[in-house]
């Protein structure tokens, strides 16, 4: 089960919907400037938000009333009818969405090649622990059963759905297309959607022949290609027959924005490790990681908020002329060798930084993968291509599954 968080601001009435919020829900927050008193919440994780900001209120009087409100759901995003069933709840419950951010996943870890980590750690540092080759993953990992049929209405076999795919790309997929009537916002200030992608997001390991993974060691990697190539290439005229069914429009309504962020590389448990390696020395080694130069080692889950939270908070003109002006990007969560978090486009092979041939964006050689080369056309063209080929194929997935589901109950 996956927690769920919507924040409603009342003051601009302002509603985000955040799935796996525990990364998400403090950082938000701190930045819109809540105050104690002006959060109604159940969540005392939060408490350290406050404790400055309580010193510099005991002498103000002026009374403050909650503006604030964060409301937790559940939904397990590997059992579609979950997904329906919390989709049809909001859509109840709320007059609008203004941002989704899509962050819950599953990783499908089993271990460490440890032979592989200690021969590459010292070789590639700090390159090996940004873009490492030594997770063991699982193949063929899928979910339970969707659907809970009686023997007259079975038809056929439902198709097998990748546990990690469903996880990380087709439970929110199914969602936001739920919720899209709720997205749709003016032609000035649409919705916008938020995908989190990753730094493993390998152009290797991703197959139109297997876009769920499943006969993958990589799947999780293969997910966050995905992910990337869907969102860099929603807006092209080449997708729109088929982004046009995922988000639909109307002639008072425009559709929302997609846009795809990461967290950078920060200390979490998708790898089932010891926590005393988790905590100790896998920590240690990323601010070392940090110190000799890499962006992208945010360590802490909250830095790591950065990117998707500027992507929330930011106006629509700041987004606008940013990705206007350079093209659609991936937007990353990175920090200079103190801990200062800013936010930073990320190179993605086949794409670049903004989809335009010859612009890097002035990245540094350590803030670029090393198996990534310089954007051509022609592989600009077929990045394209292959957004296309996958915008189809989710949207074909999307009917089959709906046409599956039509008849199970909640």
């Amino acid at each position: 089960m996956v927690d769920i968080e919507y924040v409603v601001d009342e003051d601009v009435h302002s509603y985000v919907l955040i799935t796996g919020a525990n990364r998400f829900e403090k950082k938000l927050l701190e930045v819109v400037g809540a105050d104690e008193q002006e959060v109604d919440l159940d969540m005392p994780s939060a408490d350290h938000i406050f404790r400055k900001r309580r010193q510099h209120r005991v002498h103000e009087k002026t009374p403050l009333v909650p503006k604030i409100y964060l409301q937790s759901e559940e939904v397990d995003l590997n059992h579609l009818p979950s997904v329906r069933r919390l989709s049809n709840k909001l859509l109840r419950s709320l007059p609008k969405l203004d941002s989704v951010i899509l962050n819950a996943g599953y990783g499908g870890f089993t271990g460490i090649d440890w032979l592989n980590a200690l021969w590459t750690i010292p070789i590639r540092f700090p390159r090996s622990v940004t873009y490492p080759t030594f997770k063991i993953g699982s193949i063929g990992l899928t979910t339970k059963s969707q659907t809970i049929l009686q023997d007259d209405q079975r038809t056929a076999s439902p198709p097998p759905l990748g546990r990690v795919f469903c996880s990380n790309i087709f439970g929110h997929y199914l969602l936001t297309h739920a919720l899209s009537r709720l997205l749709s916002g003016s032609s000035t200030n649409p919705g916008r959607v938020i995908w989190l992608g990753s730094l493993e997001a390998y152009g290797s390991m991703m197959s139109l022949s297997d876009l769920q993974g499943l006969s993958s060691a990589t799947a999780y990697e293969s997910s966050k290609r995905l992910t990337d190539v869907l969102v860099l290439t929603s807006s092209l005229p080449s997708t729109q027959p088929f982004v046009s069914q995922f988000l639909p429009s109307s002639s008072d309504h425009r559709p929302p924005k997609q846009y795809v962020a990461h967290p950078g590389i920060c200390t979490t448990n998708i790898l089932p490790l010891p926590e005393i390696i988790l905590i100790y020395i896998v920590t240690t080694v990323f601010y070392f990681a940090r110190w000799v130069g890499s962006p992208w080692h945010t360590i802490r889950a909250y830095k790591g908020a950065c990117a998707p939270v500027w992507l929330v908070l930011a106006s629509q003109n700041e987004l606008d002329a940013a990705e206007d002006g350079r093209g659609a990007g991936k937007w990353g969560s990175s920090t200079d060798a103190w801990g200062n978090e800013r936010v930073k486009r990320t190179e993605v092979e086949g794409w670049g930084v903004g989809g335009r041939v010859g612009d890097n964006c002035g990245l540094s050689r350590r803030a670029r993968p090393e198996h990534v080369d310089d954007l051509t056309r022609e592989r600009r063209e077929e990045f394209e291509v292959l957004g296309r080929e996958c915008w189809k194929e989710m949207e074909r997935l999307r009917e089959e599954w709906e046409d599956v589901l039509k008849d199970v109950n909640d």
